[in-house]
């Protein structure tokens, strides 16, 4: 006589049930946190620091901020060294993050972020955790550029236009126009590094060349606004990103200027 199958291994009809997609996208999510806890801690720390270093000492003796090109630059400068700093961490995340939609023979079934470093370099080589560099460095120079010099632009401007004091409300709407700017200007070279990040060997050879490459191959398959495609979403994460990173930031440069530098 056939087993009969248990409730709990089939669905309606006899067919195999799945697990729901809330609980997919939760487990998935809680498989990169300590990725992206490491990632935010080396990447956003060492970013954050060089350009409040960098802006500090390049303000004049009379208090007149850097104009918006050097302050890009500074950016820039602040972003790519942030970005060569958190890429181990970054490939850990989109690795761990990416294992639950790949077949249950492909995945490589990282433990913690530290379990996927140490397993990257011993299976794959020590520069493998700074594989997509060069596109993540180039997606942390524009989205710096245009996130911190945005933010310290539009600070100015309002603070400039007499409506505003330097307090949480400033901080807030020059934050948001900021979570903006950046969100139109990093989704191309976002999906870049995503992609090279997260490719796989094909026949023997890499899924793309190069990050030029990628952009090619998006816009010729599927058209140029896929660019763009999920603004909305990417702002809607951004954008509370973005005024949480910079509403601490300022508290703290407060606190520190006020308990270390005063008197």
């Amino acid at each position: 006589m056939a087993a009969t199958a248990s409730p709990g291994a089939s669905g309606v009809n006899g067919k195999p049930r799945t697990s729901p997609k809330s609980v997919k996208f939760l487990f998935g999510g809680l498989a990169g946190l300590s990725a992206g806890l490491l990632r935010q801690a080396t990447y956003t720390t060492t970013r954050l620091g060089i350009y409040t270093v960098l802006f500090e000492r390049l303000t004049g003796a009379d208090g007149t901020p850097p104009g918006f090109l050097l302050k890009a630059l500074i950016g820039m400068t602040a972003g790519a060294t942030g970005a060569f700093v958190g890429t181990p961490a970054e490939v850990a995340l989109i690795r761990m993050t990416a294992d639950g939609r790949l077949p249950a023979d492909q995945r490589r079934g990282y433990k913690n972020v530290f379990n996927a470093l140490i397993r990257i370099a011993r299976e794959e080589g020590v520069p493998t955790l700074w594989r997509g560099c060069i596109p993540t460095m180039a997606r942390a120079v524009v989205v710096n550029a245009a996130q911190l010099a945005s933010y310290s632009q539009s600070k100015q401007f309002l603070l400039d236009s007499g409506y505003f004091s330097d307090n949480i409300l400033c901080h807030f709407c020059a934050s948001m126009i900021s979570g903006l700017v950046t969100t139109a200007a990093s989704m191309p070279v976002d999906i870049v590094k995503t992609r090279i990040q997260n490719m796989r060997m094909i026949d023997g050879k890499p899924e793309y060349k190069n990050g030029l490459d990628v952009l090619v191959k998006v816009v010729r398959y599927e058209g140029f606004f896929s660019l763009w495609k999920g603004f909305t979403p990417y702002y809607a994460r951004l954008g509370p990103h973005t005024v949480l990173t910079f509403i601490f930031l300022e508290q703290m440069n407060k606190a520190y200027k006020r308990l270390f530098l005063s008197g």
